[in-house]
Formats: structure tokens, C-alpha cells, sequence
């Protein structure tokens, strides 16, 4: 199953076909300014075979004229059949297009990225017939901004950036950094932004940070994320006060009853949080002759 931080991963090019150019800087690669961009199908399945498909195709047009068509694909872990599925790739797309092919790799792990960015001969070992060099960009030669400022000169750079150090140990500084930036900038580039990094980040622990910066931070304009987050917000804080008044009522039934209830069960009454075993531990407490009872299932 295709997962929100591998589809963020190239899809972001398509919404910032610009990305590339400071995406291609940072790797070293002078490939020009682009001067226009074109989103291509995707699907590479020829008529009979097994179905391929890149995850983002796009021509591009270079100050010069020139054209080239870049591929990219997000790749979440090692895997071994991938070398050769890229080389289908770019040698279907050279003899489809007529175009020079390049591939971009991006990743969230620096293994990952250092295994994708190896060059891989096809041939024998005489003489191989075609090497295939992708460039990667991952957490191990994308840069860490941690000031707001660099944040606000390229956007979308700093949005790659932040995802694929997304699994770094410490994202406080470049989280901060983004959601400092983006409290003057317009609702238009602001909303996809905040989307894209909630997507992008998926289950990562970074994730959780960022949408508590949301609601702090930008808690003055509203997007479907931020939205989703101060609703969370608040149904977590109902649920609270829901559980810590359910425990009341067991510790109160219990004493009208005259049950003897140790401090071994009283903290564990009050420091569940969960509002349905509560509920379950309520209704055993109107006939259970000691407070141990109230766990009896368990």
C-alpha cells in the first residue's frame, strides 16, 4: 500500500515543478533554469507486460530550448529489484519520448539513500552495456534550515528538506523554522504547505510535533489540517473530562456502598483515561462486593 510520505515525495514536484532547480543545486548538478514544465502520464506498461509505473513524470523545458524528461520516484527502503526497474524506466523513456531521461530518487532514510545512489552496470562485468546513476536526495545531502528566513526564499526546498529529515533525532529546530515562516505568508501557499508536511511526515514521531506547532503556531488561520487538529484537540479534551468524571462516580458509588477502596485501586480508577472502560468499571461497581472486583474480567 502506497503510503501519504511516498506520495508527497514526488508529488510535490508536480505542485513545484521549480523544486527541481534548487533540488538539482543542491546535488551538485547544474542542469539550467526551467523555463517551462509539463506533468506526463505516468503509466509506462507496454501493451502485453507486466504493468510499470514511475510515480511522477515531467518534461521539461530548459532557457536554451533544450528539453529532458525527469522521473521521480520515492523510495521508502532498500530494495533490490528497483535498479532494474529503473533502467526499464528511463530506457522506455528515452526510445518513447526521444528525450534525454533523468531520474531522481528522494528518500527519508539515509540508508535508503545511500543504496539508491550507487551506480548499478547492466552487463556482464567486461563490459557493461548501461549504468544506471540516479541522482538522490535524502537526508544525507539535503540541507537542514533552521532559520526562518532561508525558509521563506524557497518554499518548496524547505518543504523537501523537512520531509526527508524527517526521521532525524532532533526536528524541533527545522520544524519551527517552517511554521515561523509561514505565519506571514499568505492562506494560499500556507494551506498545501501544512498539508504536505502532515502527509509527507506520515507516522514519523516528527509528525506528531508538527501538528502540535500547527495549532500553536497558526492557530490564527485555518486549513483542513489545522481544523482536523484543534477538533482532535478539543474531542481529546471532552474525553478527559468524561473519563475523570466517570472515575469520581465509581470512587463515589463505592463509598456510599461502604466498599474499602486501597490506594492501589483508587490510582488506578483515576489514572485511566479511557472513557468505555470506565463505563464498564461504573457498572460493576453498583454490585461488586470489593473494589478489586471492578477488574475482574481482566
Amino acid at each position: 500500500m502506497v503510503s501519504a510520505p511516498h506520495e508527497v515525495m514526488h508529488r510535490i514536484f508536480q505542485d513545484h515543478p521549480g523544486l527541481f532547480s534548487g533540488v538539482s543545486e543542491v546535488l551538485g548538478v547544474d542542469f539550467g533554469p526551467l523555463v517551462r514544465v509539463t506533468v506526463l502520464p505516468t503509466d509506462l506498461t507496454e501493451a502485453r507486460p507486466v504493468e510499470r509505473r514511475v510515480d511522477t513524470l515531467l518534461r521539461v523545458e530548459t532557457e536554451d530550448g533544450g528539453s529532458y524528461l525527469l522521473a521521480i520516484e520515492a523510495q521508502g527502503k532498500k530494495d533490490r529489484d528497483k535498479p532494474a526497474s529503473w533502467a526499464y524506466y528511463l530506457s522506455y523513456l528515452h526510445t518513447k519520448y526521444r528525450l534525454p531521461p533523468v531520474l531522481l530518487v528522494v528518500c527519508q532514510d539515509r540508508a535508503t539513500a545511500e543504496w539508491a545512489a550507487r551506480p548499478v552496470d547492466i552487463g556482464p562485468p567486461q563490459w557493461a552495456a548501461l549504468t544506471l546513476r540516479p541522482l538522490v536526495a535524502g537526508p544525507h545531502n539535503m540541507p537542514v534550515i533552521t532559520d526562518a528566513a532561508e525558509v521563506r526564499k524557497d518554499f518548496a526546498l524547505a518543504t523537501l528538506s523537512l520531509i526527508t529529515h524527517g526521521a532525524d533525532r532532533d526536528p524541533d529546530a527545522i520544524l519551527k523554522a517552517m511554521t515561523t515562516a509561514l505565519r506571514e505568508t499568505p492562506e494560499a501557499i500556507k494551506n498545501p504547505i501544512v498539508e504536505l508536511i502532515s502527509q509527507g511526515l506520515g507516522n514519523l514521531p516528527a509528525a506528531a510535533l508538527w501538528r502540535k506547532l500547527v495549532a500553536v503556531d497558526l492557530s490564527f488561520y485555518k486549513s483542513p489540517i489545522s481544523e482536523e487538529i484543534r477538533d482532535e484537540g478539543r474531542a481529546e479534551g471532552r474525553n478527559e473530562g468524561r473519563a475523570a468524571t466517570r472515575a469520581e462516580d465509581i470512587l463515589f458509588i463505592l463509598e456510599l456502598r461502604g466498599v474499602d477502596v486501597s490506594e492501589d485501586v483508587r490510582g488506578r480508577i483515576t489514572g485511566c483515561g479511557d472513557a468505555e472502560t470506565l463505563l464498564g468499571w461504573l457498572a460493576r461497581a453498583l454490585t461488586t462486593p470489593s473494589a478489586e472486583g471492578l477488574f475482574s474480567d481482566e
